[in-house]
């Protein structure tokens, strides 16, 4: 077996509006547990996949990473596992549904260890390959877009991720224009109880957007992630019809920035040393939902067993 950790992300700046965007790892993560099934055989690679925290969960994006897995190894000539059945097992901290980046911290986990799974099982490692940490990301994203989960392959995302630290990127290109670190160690997600997904959103009302968004953008490369951060959050409520009065008032209670991250449902707040988080937490509980404490992940993908 084995078992890859990945981050989920908070952003900065949407990408739908221009193709660029910014995010950040913070410290929740989808684990991927993957192992052959003995004693079975299949026609080709197939795949059991479930969600053990969310049993119901649509599975489609599970599969298409292990697809995309064997895709790729069967190129190498000293590849012959086939006809197997790879079981893979999630436990996320992220709620589904929230613009925290669950599609792309699952893909992550999934692709990089299944990789690893299927190579172990052949006698192999990755030395005995040329597939990149780029690879690895690009066969998620390339699942990611099949799977209609993201609009932009949210290299954004899927980059903060699994390198971890605060990505600026050119999506369409996947392309990381600059990499910086988070200077905050207190952030607070509010997550209402309402779930808003990427692929439901209104694409041409973000878009009207953009050269707005630009600004952001600018104040993002940078490094003021706090202009960055609100800017992009109040642009992106306004295109979507979402409130924005949470923001306003972690604003007012002297939260550094916040915004909604993603298309929702989850708003980022960025608080300094000088809060008392469970001040700003108890001012902020009378919004319906619930409020996470967490801190950046700059560490990223990580193998841990």
């Amino acid at each position: 077996m084995v078992c890859v950790r990945s981050p989920a992300s908070a952003t900065v700046i949407n990408a739908i509006s221009t193709g660029k965007g910014s995010a950040f790892g913070i410290e929740l993560y989808v684990t991927a547990n993957v192992t052959i099934l003995p004693e079975k055989t299949a026609k080709d690679i197939e795949s059991v996949c479930k969600s053990l925290d969310k049993p119901d969960m649509d599975t489609t994006l599970m599969h298409l990473c292990v697809k995309k897995v064997y895709e790729k190894l069967i190129e190498y000539p000293d590849f012959n596992l086939k006809n197997v059945v790879v079981n893979v097992e999630t436990k996320s901290d992220i709620p589904p549904g929230s613009g925290l980046s669950s599609s792309s911290a699952a893909s992550n986990s999934v692709v990089y260890a299944t990789l690893l799974t299927l190579l172990e099982a052949e006698g192999m490692s990755l030395e005995d390959t040329d597939i990149t940490d780029e690879d690895i990301i690009n066969m998620g994203i390339d699942a990611s877009l099949e799977c209609g989960v993201t609009k932009t392959g949210s290299y954004d995302d899927a980059s903060a991720s699994y390198y971890g630290g605060w990505k600026i990127t050119d999506n369409y290109e996947r392309k990381i224009l600059y990499d910086y670190l988070v200077n905050y160690h207190k952030i607070l997600i509010y997550i209402p109880n309402k779930s808003l997904y990427t692929a439901q959103s209104d694409v041409k009302a973000m878009k009207t957007l953009s050269s707005l968004v630009e600004i952001a953008f600018d104040n993002a490369v940078n490094k003021n992630i706090e202009k960055a951060l609100t800017l992009n959050g109040l642009l992106y409520c306004a295109a979507l019809d979402l409130d924005t009065q949470i923001a306003i008032d972690a604003l007012k209670l002297g939260a550094k920035a916040a915004g909604l991250s993603g298309t929702g449902s989850a708003y980022t707040i960025l608080l300094d040393d000088t809060l008392d988080v469970n001040e700003i937490k108890e001012k902020l509980s009378k919004y319906p939902g619930k409020l996470i404490e967490t801190k950046p992940d700059n560490t990223g993908s990580v193998v841990i067993s």
